[in-house]
């Protein structure tokens, strides 16, 4: 039955995606709904503020409107439920592909072609990520484009994020593929060790991607060019210079064109370094805040979290694939030849694979975000005493309420942020403000 409605379910799937897409509401001014979420403060009322760090939080989290609160809340929360939608759908996506038999059409026409085992396995492996991709577009669709239109926090037309999809899809679905092959090709070569040296190979690509990325994926979809605005390139080298970072410029992007959030990033390797700001960090904030944001990131890079980082994620993907060899040889041993798989090592059992590696990487999900929310809590504390701009710490983490929840549960927090609440690093700054004044 699945065989016969696979290729309607694609059709059916992308055009729903379309649908999804083209019926998004149209965004209010993103600039414009920023603003008037954070009620606008001075130097002097700054200035004004109670010593007590608790009390000057308050006083903070008392500019957010309600109204708004309320709206940041809710976009915030609905991502806990698009955690588990995302899971359960590409679960499915991998019933429906192992049931469609489409694999093994592929592996066959592949052997016929060439007797190579690898490409054997990027063909299947390629194949399996592409149609994983198309199923669950529907969603896709409503997460990154419908969702983020009816809360007022994309500058996409349809056009220009439709684009941006293909450009990232292609991205995914060859580099994907060419990892899943990898991993198979290991699983042939090393049956009983491949979990081992599939986590070495994770490292190594996850390298790749996190200290090459921002370098080479990144400008496909933005423009980078220097900074010309003296006054606010100096302070953010001085500061640079003064941790040992080897970086001779700053460089801005324009991320305006996608959403009004504002980022940045120092990433580099092997004793380089870029400095980069978007246009959003440029345009809203004052250079305290622009100041106290390079600090954190500059701090990121001075503390080597992307290696601490990739060493573990790479204990996490390695007891995830000590826990794939035991489910996947069972399942197979199970349900292999129902499905016309030779051995666990044939790549036809990818669904199985991913299935369950999806369902491994869930259930981490607590595990991951606090890994990542103590670097970012490392990099805070750098990053004020860097910059020693409490205040504009203050204020851009303020603005980042508009989509986060500014004030969540103690396991609300534990279980679902990759970051500290925009209060806890509110109060962090005034504790450090006060402790300064003293």
């Amino acid at each position: 039955m699945v065989k016969k409605l696979f290729w309607p379910l694609i059709l059916l799937s992308l055009l729903l995606s379309f649908a999804i897409a083209c019926f998004a509401p149209v965004s209010t001014n993103a600039a414009a709904r920023a603003s008037a979420v954070i009620s606008p403060a001075s130097e002097a009322w700054q200035a004004a503020l109670p010593a007590d760090p608790m009390a000057a939080t308050e006083a903070y989290m008392q500019r957010i409107s309600p109204i708004n609160k309320a709206r940041s809340d809710a976009y915030f929360e609905g991502g806990y439920w698009l955690l588990l939608a995302n899971t359960l759908l590409g679960i499915g996506a991998c019933w429906i592909i192992l049931k469609s038999g489409i694999l093994i059409r592929i592996r066959i026409k592949a052997e016929k072609i060439t007797r190579f085992k690898f490409l054997h396995n990027l063909s299947i492996s390629t194949g399996f990520v592409f149609f994983l991709t198309l199923l669950s577009f529907p969603l896709t669709a409503y997460q990154s484009f419908f969702r983020e239109h009816q809360y007022g926090l994309s500058n996409l037309s349809f056009t220009a994020w439709l684009t941006e999809q293909a450009i990232s899809t292609t991205i995914s679905v060859l580099s994907m593929g060419f990892f899943l092959s990898l991993i198979y090709l290991l699983i042939q070569k090393m049956p009983r060790l491949w979990w081992a040296l599939g986590a070495v190979l994770s490292i190594g690509l996850l390298s790749v991607m996190m200290l090459l990325g921002p370098v080479y994926i990144d400008p496909l979809f933005n423009q980078y060019q220097p900074l010309s605005d003296q006054k606010i390139k100096e302070p953010i080298l001085s500061i640079a210079r003064a941790n040992g970072i080897p970086a001779d410029n700053v460089y801005q992007f324009d991320a305006s064109k996608q959403s009004n959030r504002i980022s940045a990033n120092v990433s580099g390797i092997f004793g380089s370094a870029a400095i980069r700001l978007n246009d959003n960090l440029l345009h809203r904030c004052s250079p305290s805040e622009i100041e106290a944001v390079m600090g954190h990131e500059i701090g990121h890079y001075v503390l080597n979290h992307v290696y601490k980082l990739l060493l573990n994620f790479g204990l996490i993907l390695l007891f995830g694939f000590i826990f794939i060899h035991k489910i996947l040889t069972f399942s197979v041993k199970r349900w292999g030849q129902k499905h016309n798989i030779r051995h666990h090592s044939d790549p036809v059992s990818l669904p199985f694979f991913m299935a369950f590696l999806s369902a491994y990487f869930f259930l981490m999900t607590p595990v991951q975000n606090t890994i990542i929310r103590t670097a970012e809590t490392e990099a805070d504390a750098f990053g004020i005493n860097a910059a020693r701009q409490a205040d504009g710490m203050a204020e851009a983490n303020l603005k980042l309420t508009e989509y986060r929840k500014s004030d969540p549960g103690y396991l609300e927090e534990l279980f679902f942020f990759d970051h500290p609440s925009p209060k806890k690093r509110i109060y962090a700054a005034m504790r450090w403000k006060a402790e300064h004044l003293k």
